[in-house]
């Protein structure tokens, strides 16, 4: 069994990635509707506003256990766009172009699933 390192494994991901971008030939652009950008800038916007807290918290020395709960909190609303992203993404890129016959999106597919349950 061969196990590689971590830069090979990401240099293999990252070709992976180029292939299923360039075998594809399809502009790599979203086309979400307003209301599914506006409802994803802002769970964006009160993620950065957390981290900002954070940030606060530990200029004034606040107990490390209540700063890593709050990072906790960070992780898990951005799993939270993460999945709702990967929706979006599956219910209408991905479908698209699998009905146009395009295999390919399925390796770019993959690709992005090992990177999220890292």
């Amino acid at each position: 069994m061969d196990i590689q390192s971590g830069a090979e494994a990401s240099r293999n991901s990252d070709e992976s990635e180029q292939h299923a971008a360039e075998c594809c030939g399809h502009e790599r652009s979203s086309h979400h509707s307003d209301k599914t950008k506006n409802n994803l800038i802002n769970r964006l916007n009160r993620i950065e506003g957390q981290v900002r807290g954070i940030k606060g918290l530990i200029e004034k020395d606040t107990y490390c256990d209540d700063v890593l709960n709050q990072i906790s909190s960070i992780q898990s609303a951005l799993n939270g766009v993460g999945k709702l992203l990967l929706e979006y993404h599956l219910r209408s890129c991905v479908a698209e172009r699998l009905q146009e016959g395009d295999n390919a999106i399925i390796d770019e597919l993959m690709v992005t699933m090992k990177k999220l349950i890292r």
